[in-house]
């Protein structure tokens, strides 16, 4: 909307910015992991995906 509080169109997360920026520093943020407790996390969790269209 013109005051900036709901999303209009293509909605993005910060996942989806962390993934983006790790793509062009040429990381593969799917195979970027950490192990905690156990468990193997990505600095992108399970929801980030590249976004292509403000790659330029």
């Amino acid at each position: 909307d013109e005051l900036g509080y709901h999303i209009v169109e293509n909605p993005v997360d910060v996942h989806d910015f962390n993934a983006t920026i790790l793509h062009l520093m040429g990381i593969d943020h799917k195979r970027l992991t950490f192990k905690y407790q156990g468990r193997q996390f990505r600095l992108t969790d399970v929801h980030g995906y590249v976004i292509k269209d403000i790659i330029a």
